[in-house]
Parts: structure tokens; sequence; C-alpha cells
């Protein structure tokens, strides 16, 4: 069945839409087997399509796989053939997600409901709709799906933060976020403000599935061009302070060089043993993403490992991604867990290792700019990326209210001059190890499990990369929010131990997290499985008989007209790669074919 999009919001904790409408009473039955048969029938008798929203038809596999277990997958095909995508094989693989995971709570209802919304009659006496007001219905539901897919994007509110969840932060991002005009712009302030700030605690680590972890987070905040995403740029003042400290730090490591070359050059040639002096590294925090792989790199190295992309196009990563001829990606995705990224430095003639990059990123951009970074699904960079897919609000914005005196610049350069002073403090101490309480470990694995297993069961295995590294997120919103309390408290010890109130801030917080996530990774692009075709030199192998010489195997190279002297070159580079045995001279054994012959063996 062609992939239909999904609606997470019907999969959360709060009650859904599609939870009440399950608790309406269909008409009375007393055979579930005939009744569901009877409805079946009256289906396939108008050819409608009773659940043409993806949430609506895995309740129905659901339904139909507690009820009669392997003997509902003929009705749930007999149901979803009339959706135009339909695909048995996409059907089938549902159905089997449905069998693993029962006792989901859905019942027969749903389908019950369904097809009454649909205009199929669920009585089982006599009195069955009309067939002329069946086809009008039917008329009038094809209408709505031509206009479903163009019109679901709007439709569907994606789900923000919880106004609860703000009075519980750090102080200092309460004064982010005080400015915010909307939940959609309070949520954009506080995920970007967060992974900002992710980018300037080198200090704070913590251990993680046995690995040493640092707070840095990549974000993509995407929506509609004019949603307001562009509020987000504020962010990036908050750390500007430390991102200026680095440009002098290396104008004067410029200046020095400057002159030591000078010296340099007065003394080449005169003295004896002088030593040209090494070009300074171009320390700075915000690394532009309109650059190489190599030029990326450089600059991150240059910096001690640690850096912030800070990009209010999404696209300019992403022409990056595509213009260069470096991995860029595979360094991005080695970063987010602080791997070690290797590049080649052409003008020094040197392979240079950044050991423990800490690198953040904050994206924001149209959906078509998500995919340009991410062409799929199946792409690994997905997964290490925060999503937040903003709502679009039809409605004009006062754009002469302000909720400063002077403007928001002003008011973030102040919040980030705050910031300023803890990225001092830390940085004039030892390392600060971060840890969760017993209990918090605790809540922390059974809150991903569940989440886990009920999206593996929705996406399958494919997004389960997405919950794993989600826990990474959490745990590093974790860290993030400990740093920040030390502005309040004004405690430096070396140990930092989360408090409650901020380890439930980010459970509440990825809650919201994983449905957007998932909003995105279903609008993604399914990668095309190309069908394999045999190159002409596996062609050859593959019609070598088992046993052969010299003028047969010259006999299949004229039959796929391969010229003999390439035909050579072919059997020697099987005999290097031990396809082929020389038994003895002109005397040859395909081991290919005798592996297939002994699997044929097997298989008799």
């Amino acid at each position: 069945m062609q992939k239909k999009t999904f609606n997470p919001l019907d999969w959360m904790e709060n009650p859904t839409q599609q939870q009440q409408l399950t608790e309406q009473k269909p008409q009375p039955v007393t055979d579930n087997n005939s009744d569901v048969e009877k409805i079946i029938q009256n289906i396939e008798a108008n050819q409608i399509d009773i659940a043409p929203n993806y949430n609506d038809w895995i309740n129905i596999g659901f339904a139909f796989a507690d009820e009669f277990g392997e003997t509902g997958r003929n009705l749930f095909h007999r149901v979803s053939q009339y959706y135009s995508g339909y695909n048995s094989k996409e059907c089938d693989k549902q159905f089997d997600n449905c069998l693993k995971s029962k006792g989901q709570g859905v019942s027969l209802k749903s389908f019950f409901f369904l097809a009454k919304q649909a205009g199929v009659s669920i009585a089982t006496q006599s009195s069955h709709t009309s067939a002329s007001s069946l086809a009008n219905r039917k008329h009038r539901i094809n209408e709505q799906q031509q206009n479903s897919h163009s019109e679901e994007r709007t439709r569907e509110k994606m789900p923000t933060f919880p106004k609860s969840l703000y009075p519980e932060l750090p102080q200092f991002l309460q004064q982010v976020v005080a400015i915010a005009t909307s939940d959609e712009e309070r949520d954009i302030l506080l995920l970007g403000s967060l992974v900002a700030i992710s980018a300037c605690l080198p200090k704070v680590y913590s251990i993680y599935d046995g690995k040493k972890v640092f707070s840095n987070l990549f974000l993509f905040v995407t929506a509609q061009a004019s949603a307001g995403k562009g509020r987000m740029v504020h962010c990036r003042q908050l750390v500007n302070p430390i991102h200026k400290e680095l440009r002098e730090e290396a104008k004067l490591h410029k200046q020095h060089y400057e002159l030591d070359l000078a010296e340099y050059n007065a003394k080449k040639g005169k003295e004896e043993g002088v030593e040209k002096p090494s070009k300074p590294p171009e320390k700075m925090l915000f690394i532009p993403a309109n650059n190489s792989s190599t030029g990326a790199y450089q600059l991150l190295g240059d910096s001690d490992g640690k850096g912030l992309i800070f990009e209010t196009e999404g696209d300019t990563l992403a022409h990056a991604f595509k213009s260069d001829y470096g991995n860029y990606s595979d360094g991005f995705r080695k970063a987010f867990h602080h791997e070690t990224i290797s590049y080649y430095r052409r003008t020094d003639r040197e392979f240079v290792d950044i050991e423990n990059p800490c690198l953040s990123t904050v994206l924001s951009g149209t959906p078509k700019q998500v995919s340009a970074l991410i062409p799929n699904a199946e792409n690994g960079l997905f997964s290490r990326f925060i999503f937040y897919y903003m709502n679009i609000n039809p409605v004009w914005k006062n754009v002469f209210a302000s909720t400063t005196d002077n403007g928001l610049d002003d008011y973030f350069e102040t919040l980030g001059n705050e910031f300023y002073e803890l990225y001092k403090l830390l940085k004039s101490n030892g390392e600060f190890q971060f840890n969760l309480t017993v209990d918090q470990q605790e809540q922390f694995n059974s809150f991903f499990s569940k989440i886990q297993g009920k999206y593996i069961t929705l996406q399958g295995l494919d997004y389960m990369a997405t919950i794993r590294r989600l826990g990474l997120i959490a745990y590093r919103f974790c860290m993030l929010f400990s740093a920040l309390r030390i502005l309040e408290t004004g405690d430096i010890s070396n140990k930092l131990v989360c408090e409650e109130r901020d380890f439930q801030a980010s459970l509440e917080i990825i809650k919201v997290l994983v449905v957007h996530s998932s909003k995105v990774f279903s609008e993604l692009p399914e990668e095309e499985q190309k069908p394999s075709r045999k190159n002409r030199k596996e062609k050859f192998l593959h019609n070598l008989p088992k046993h052969f010489n010299r003028q047969i195997y010259l006999e299949v190279a004229k039959e796929l007209k391969i010229p003999a002297k390439t035909a050579e070159g072919y059997i020697t580079s099987f005999i290097k790669a031990n396809l082929i045995h020389r038994e003895q001279q002109d005397n040859y054994l395909n081991l290919l074919n005798e592996e297939n012959e002994d699997i044929e063996d097997v298989k008799k």
C-alpha cells in the first residue's frame, strides 16, 4: 500500500479525536464474524475506501488482528483494496506489525464507525442504505480524497510544548522566551537557545551508554515561508560574545605571526637554523555552512574541535553537501557522537584528525529544504536532528506590538552578556561531570522503552534510530538545564546532579518532539530500490561452467561480446579474488558455481 501521511498526534498520551470517535456506539452486533463479513460485502459492492487516512487504516488492522488473528489478514486486504495506492505487500507488512502488537486497545467499534461514516450500512438486518445514496456518498468521499493530500499539511496542527513546562525552566531560559508572541515562537526560541548554548559548554560532560558525551545538539526548524521561524535568529546573539572573544584571540595570534614572519624573512639566508613561523589558527565559534567539507573541518580543528553552524536557510548547508566532493554529511554524522573526523589538508599535504569534535547546528527552512539536506528517510543524518514543524497561523500579526523597551537586538545582547559570564566561569574551572539520579535513570529507560515500542509499530524499524538518538538528545537537555542552574545557585562544584524538575521538563519536550520528528519522517521520500543489474564482468563469471578451460571461457566471452584480452584479465582477477581456482594448467574450477550447486543439493 502506498505510504499514507502519518498523523502521530493520534498516538500520544492525551485522548485524541480518533479515540473519541471509537467511543461512539454503533448499532449492536451479536456475531462479529458474520457482521464484519456483511459490512465488507457492502464495501465491495460499492467500492468505497472507508480509511483514506493512514491512522484509520492501521486502526482497522489492529482491530482485525485482535479480533480474528491471522484470519483477519484477508479481511484487511478486502477493506484496503479500494485505496488509490493499494499495494498488497505493504498491506501484508502492516498486518504483520498489527499481529505483533496485539492488545493496542483498538476494537471492532473503530471499523464499524469508519464504515458508517463512509456511508456503508452496518445494520445486521435488511435495512441497507440504498445504492443511490451510497453512490452519492462515494462521489463525495472521492472528492474529499482528491483534496485531502493537498490540504492535509495545513489542516494538521502539530503540538506545542505545554505551558506548564516554562515556569519550571531555569530562569535564564524563562527570560529568553518571555518576549515570544505565540506558542510556536516560544518553542523555537527555547530550542534555538538550547542548541546554541550546547556549543559553548565544553567542560560539561557525562557518560552515556559507556561513552563520554558533551551537550552538543543539531536542530532543524521547518515551516512554510513566513511562518515566523526567522525569530530564532536572535538565539545567535546569546553566544555572540564568545564568538567575538575567539575572533579577538585569532586577531592577536595573526599580529604576532606577521611580526615573526617579518623577522624570519629578515634573517632568512643570513642566519642558520631560522624556522619559518606556522600560520596561527582561525579561531571562531560560528562556522559558515557555505563551505567545503575541508574548509569547515579546518575551521573546526582551528577552534579546538568546537563550533556552531547557525544558518536560517537550511538549503545553504544542503548546497554545500551536494557541491562538495568531500564527505560533508559523513563528518556531521560522526560529530554528533564525537567520533574522530579525518580530512586532507591540501596546502600542507597532510592528513588531520579532529578528535572528540563538539559541533552544534541550528538550521531553519521549508519542508523542501529538509529533503534537500536529507534526501530520504533511510539517511543516517535524519535521526541526529531535532525537528520542529511549525504551525501556520493565517492571522495578521501586529507588527507594531513590542514586548521590549529597546527592541529584540538589545534584549538578546543583554542576555548574551549574562550567559558570557557563565561561560567564563565554566572555562576557568575544571571539568563538570553530569549525572542523573538512580530513580531518574530507571524512569528514563522505562520512558524510552515505551516510546520505542510504539513507534517501531507505527513507523517500522527505520525509525528506531530516531527514537534511540532522541534518548541521547533528552539526556543532553538535562545537561544543559543543569549547567544553566549555576547562574541561579552559584554552585560550581564539579558534580552536576540533575534536578527532578529539569529531568521531567526534558521528557515533556521529548513527548512533543517525537511527534514532530515522525511528521517530518513521514513526509520524506522513500529511497527507490533500483533493480540490480549484473555488469559485464559479473555476467561473465556467472556464465562460466563449473569446470572449464581457456577455449571454453573465450567462447563465453565471445557470446557476451567481451574481447579475449579483457576475458583473460577477468580470469586473472577472479583467481586473485578466490572466485576461480586453477586446478592445473588450462583447467579451472568456478567456485561460485560450485557453491550454487551445493546450495541446490541442500534444497533437494
